[in-house]
């Protein structure tokens, strides 16, 4: 019996009279002999209970297997693993959130490549599980696409929207006596009416956004909110396209190039996305080979203009951007500014700019402004180095009204004791706040500050206070708050070195970060400066602090 051309990968484990007790055990799982004659799709699901963002894709895979088995294919569900930002954030269970990132790619890789599917199909939802699961199919190289799950409807308080981030700001505005107990419950029970992801232009719908653009997710699926009739089409059709790649032969190394991650570079910038963006593109980049540098983000940003009313900073929430255009939309804008590499391929098997030119723009929308009328002339992405930062940070400045901020430092050795000073009202007016020992090795996993930065808000003084730190802010951080601070502290960084009362200097035009002191005090500073005793001596986390790299370079582990 001749094996079906498809079957390229999957016909190891199949085909031959060698491979009848893999067979068997097939058909104890309900294959038909026809079902394992057919090319072998992995559905590679990140479903899970422990957060809304994940919790639907169960159902939404049914739809992806149906699209499968319509266009000649068998489709295999397999599970990973998630960490919810949201839920763990301000505890020590944060720090496991971009550890996730590692264990998604890993555990789709192994996978896939033991039970050597022809082609994945990957079902993403919250921040990490995003690009975890493209670099997973950056690996593997079998024809493959992503599809986000969707982001959550906005929520309702008071007569107007809400969203997570009005949560964590919200226990700001009760600690600072602005907000009651009883007023906080309700904004709690009705913030997160159902599933899907975090509403605003938060670190998840940043990549959704990102991978769209990037040609990996067809334009204008991802961008579909959760829970709706539109999105279980759209899983439909992903399991039609994943078989017309596997027919056509096209795999993610055709379709990611460095004109299409400096698209979707583009796109975040335009869109005022997460600073998380560059942690993943840059490791999306490491996993295709490409040669991708932390200052390509300010580069790309720097041309490009801010065009998204979206939270953190702006207006709007994902569910507006869908109905004013959508995604689309974005990459209409990307080509008409001339910033988009319009013959980029993507995975419908048309090129970007082919779709972004059929883009319907909804009359009337006031979510993404008109070129001429920017809400920034440049992007939301700015990269500073200096004394403080040799390797680079980066700051979200959507929203942001402040090009320079001088004052001085309170330091703080991990984010708890921040809260805590924070919440005690020991912050003041003008001065900085820093946060280390919270990078890649030294958390180990890079937490997310949202709590210190959203409580900081809430407390009135998220304009008139600067924060820094080798960690990572949530993509609902908007402020004066610069991450990543790159060497970290664990390594002997210079923000080892800084001292209570130091001063700190912002400059955004000049794109430094700088303690004032000299750099003979630094040299003597950081010589009398020891490593502390690791975190972890064992487990997940002890491994990931001994294996991941800077978060200049997308905080990779290999």
């Amino acid at each position: 019996m001749k094996s079906n051309p498809y079957k390229k990968k999957s016909c190891m484990i199949t085909d031959g009279y060698d491979r009848a007790p893999a067979r068997a055990m097939m058909k104890a799982l309900g294959l038909t002999d026809e079902d394992i004659a057919k090319p072998m799709v992995g559905i590679a699901n990140t479903w899970i209970e422990t957060m809304p963002c994940n919790s639907h894709l169960r159902e939404l895979a049914e739809h992806v297997k149906t699209g499968v088995r319509a266009s000649g294919g068998t489709p295999i569900e397999f599970n990973t693993i998630a960490v919810s930002d949201g839920i763990t954030m301000g505890t020590e269970g944060m720090k496991g959130s971009l550890v996730s990132r590692e264990v998604v790619a890993d555990s789709i890789e192994l996978v896939a490549r033991s039970h050597m599917f022809d082609a994945v199909i990957a079902l993403s939802g919250c921040d990490k599980t995003i690009p975890g699961t493209v670099m997973a199919l950056c690996r593997l190289n079998v024809p493959s696409l992503m599809l986000y799950g969707g982001s959550i409807a906005p929520g309702q308080f008071q007569g107007h929207d809400v969203t997570i981030q009005d949560v964590f700001e919200g226990v700001g505005k009760f600690a600072a006596g602005k907000m009651t107990e009883a007023e906080l419950k309700d904004l709690e029970d009705h913030a997160c009416p159902a599933a899907g992801a975090c509403g605003g232009q938060f670190t998840a719908n940043t990549m959704s956004t990102a991978t769209e653009i990037l040609g990996i997710s067809p334009l204008g699926f991802n961008g579909i909110p959760a829970l709706t009739k539109e999105k279980d089409e759209a899983a439909k059709k992903c399991g039609e396209l994943v078989m017309a790649l596997l027919k056509n032969h096209t795999t993610p190394k055709q379709i990611i190039t460095k004109d299409s991650i400096e698209n979707a570079i583009c796109a975040i910038a335009m869109t005022g996305g997460s600073t998380n963006g560059v942690l993943h593109m840059l490791a999306i980049a490491h996993e295709m080979g490409i040669q991708l540098d932390i200052d390509d983000f300010d580069r790309l940003s720097a041309k490009t203009p801010l065009l998204a009313d979206l939270k953190p900073a702006g207006r709007f929430v994902a569910t507006d951007l869908y109905a004013a255009g959508g995604i689309a939309l974005i990459a209409k804008r990307l080509l008409d500014a001339g910033l988009l590499h319009k013959d980029s391929i993507t995975v419908t098997g048309k090129t970007i700019g082919g779709e972004a030119a059929k883009a319907k723009e909804t009359k009337g929308q006031k979510v993404v402004y008109d070129l001429k009328n920017p809400l920034k002339s440049t992007g939301g992405l700015v990269i500073l180095k200096g004394n403080l930062a040799p390797e680079g940070c980066v700051l979200k400045v959507a929203g942001e009204k402040r090009t320079e901020h001088t004052g001085p430092a309170r330091v703080f050795d991990r984010e708890e004791d921040a809260f805590k000073a924070v919440k005690d009202k020991k912050i003041k007016a003008g001065d900085v706040v820093v946060i280390r020992y919270e990078g890649p090795k030294g958390g180990p996993g890079m937490r997310e500050m949202l709590g210190v930065t959203a409580a900081l808000v809430g407390e009135g003084l998220g304009e008139s206070v600067a924060l820094l730190t080798d960690g990572r802010f949530s993509g609902a951080t908007h402020g004066l708050m610069v991450g990543h601070v790159a060497p970290e502290a664990f390594v002997g960084g210079p923000i080892a070195a800084v001292r209570d009362g130091d001063t700190i200097v912002f400059d955004i035009p000049k794109r430094r970060l700088d303690v004032k002191i000299s750099d003979e005090e630094m040299k003597q500073r950081l010589s009398a400066w020891s490593q502390p005793k690791p975190r972890y001596a064992s487990g997940v986390m002890a491994k990931y602090a001994k294996l991941v790299s800077s978060a200049a370079k997308g905080a990779i582990t290999n």
